[in-house]
């Protein structure tokens, strides 16, 4: 959940009227700039137009302005002008909660009012105005570790056993398999803060944490620029075993798209056992639409998979003795 830290600051202007006819427009000497103060852990100030920034004549303008270099901050803001008469705020603009950027024109917070309103509303008395600003700070989201955090060990001890840490919350909303395995009847009472995954490489696993996580897949730099296709592949039997099915389909994505003689075997075998539709219409499809079955009947691939999915082979065939007789 994410926090919020708020802080109020008031501006007063004496002697408002010898600021009028500074001048329209956002040049240094057309307005009058508050005290440097600080919510949220950035500093802030106030700006004060009294002839606007706009093209029409008689509005005055209070800006808000994030003041640190180089911050992006998301905050919500109330300027308002203070009614002297009640000590209450008048003329209130709010601002929802959005992005203030340092480096763009988002860096403020605007609010325009016309002259008359202000001077019929009680806020300017005594040739005296008083501005008043709430900032609220939302920053960043801070999770309980003692609820969520759980760590999550490899238990292979032929790969060294690495163990991951990972928030249990995030991994229940992105995988069906590991919120029944966090937050089942199994795991109802128990103190224990280790997950064990069996018979995975720590890298696939942190590939598929990744993905959990961001949505993407690996840095480029893991594989050198490119995808490794054995990756891919381990990152489908992942994602069938957890239920990622968006990574799932991702990775079937990619498998479409390189395969060849040496690989296709492998790729339908892959296929097949992990219920990939897509990916096993494709391989049957490079299979049956050219002359390369007795190139591919020569790689060890297809020798593996006469052993291990016979079923492949035999839709394999099935198609293309269809496509023969629909030809002749």
């Amino acid at each position: 959940t994410p926090g919020t830290a708020q802080g109020r600051h008031v501006f007063e202007i004496n002697g408002y009227s010898k600021h009028r006819a500074m001048g329209m427009g956002d040049a240094d000497d057309n307005f009058v700039r508050s005290g440097t103060f600080s919510v949220g852990g950035h500093d802030w100030s106030i700006r004060f137009y009294p002839d606007g920034l706009g093209k029409e004549n008689g509005q005055i303008s209070v800006h808000l302005e994030l003041m640190t270099k180089g911050a992006k901050v998301r905050a919500s803001c109330d300027l308002s002008l203070i009614n002297q008469s009640t000590g209450l705020p008048s003329l209130v603009h709010r601002t929802k909660p959005r992005m203030f950027n340092y480096s763009d024109v988002s860096r403020y917070a605007s609010s325009f009012q016309k002259r008359s309103e202000l001077e019929a509303s009680g806020c300017l008395q005594d040739d005296r105005l008083v501005i008043e600003c709430v900032v609220t700070v939302v920053q960043e989201p801070r999770v309980s570790e003692s609820k969520f955090l759980r760590k999550v060990e490899m238990s292979d001890s032929a790969l060294g056993g690495q163990t991951f840490a990972a928030h249990r919350l995030v991994l229940a909303m992105r995988s069906s398999v590991f919120k029944a395995e966090l937050y089942g009847p199994m795991r109802e009472g128990s103190t224990q803060q280790m997950v064990t995954i069996e018979d995975m490489q720590p890298a696939v696993f942190k590939a598929l944490l990744r993905f959990i996580y961001t949505d993407s897949l690996l840095d480029n730099d893991d594989h050198g620029g490119d995808v490794h296709i054995d990756m891919i592949r381990n990152l489908v039997v992942a994602a069938d075993r957890y239920a990622v099915d968006r990574l799932k389909l991702i990775c079937q994505s990619i498998l479409c798209q390189k395969i060849d003689v040496q690989s296709v075997a492998t790729t339908l075998a892959l296929a097949y056992q992990y219920n990939c539709p897509r990916l096993m219409e494709a391989c049957l499809e490079f299979i049956t639409s050219s002359n390369v079955m007795d190139a591919v009947a020569a790689t060890q691939g297809y020798k593996d998979l006469k052993t291990t999915c016979p079923s492949a082979l035999a839709d394999a065939f099935a198609k293309v003795i269809k496509l023969n007789i629909s030809s002749s």
